[in-house]
């Protein structure tokens, strides 16, 4: 069954997801922390369509094939650094709220590690990638094959 466009139904909406974007693109997040954090969210998600878009962008940026494959088990890798653990643990914590929300353990160790200001982007971009994730995922969005 055909799904909605939900951006051509109502192109409002997508003005406002877009700000939001655009807000997270304006932080201080690096570029590889901002596809570390669209990457490990859209895994946890499912979102085949999100995936493909930030693998090809984390690509275009430089990161290795080596940690593309591995963000998914990066507790099991010596390929992240302190931040980008601390990230990725608040990442799969806010992303999957339901079974806990955010622990203790996990917010101090991100707080200290990147500190609050920082944390509060982390937090805004991964509320971002959950909102497009639901998006792609709930209208059946799908990537392009790339020849």
């Amino acid at each position: 069954m055909k799904r909605v466009d939900l951006f051509k139904t109502l192109p409002e909406a997508y003005k406002t997801f877009l700000s939001l974007e655009n807000y997270v693109n304006s932080t201080e997040l690096t570029p590889i922390h901002k596809e570390l954090i669209k990457i490990r969210a859209s895994q946890l998600n499912g979102c085949a369509f999100c995936l493909d878009m930030h693998n090809r962008d984390a690509r275009k940026l430089g990161e290795t094939e080596q940690r593309l494959y591995t963000i998914s088990a990066w507790r099991d890798t010596p390929f992240f650094d302190e931040k980008e653990q601390a990230i990725l643990a608040f990442v799969e914590e806010v992303t999957l709220i339901s079974k806990g929300g955010v622990s203790e353990a996990t917010y101090a160790n991100a707080a200290e590690v990147l500190g609050e200001k920082y944390v509060a982007q982390v937090l805004v971009a991964v509320i971002a990638i959950n909102s497009w994730n639901r998006i792609a995922i709930s209208t059946h969005m799908q990537p392009a094959l790339q020849k």
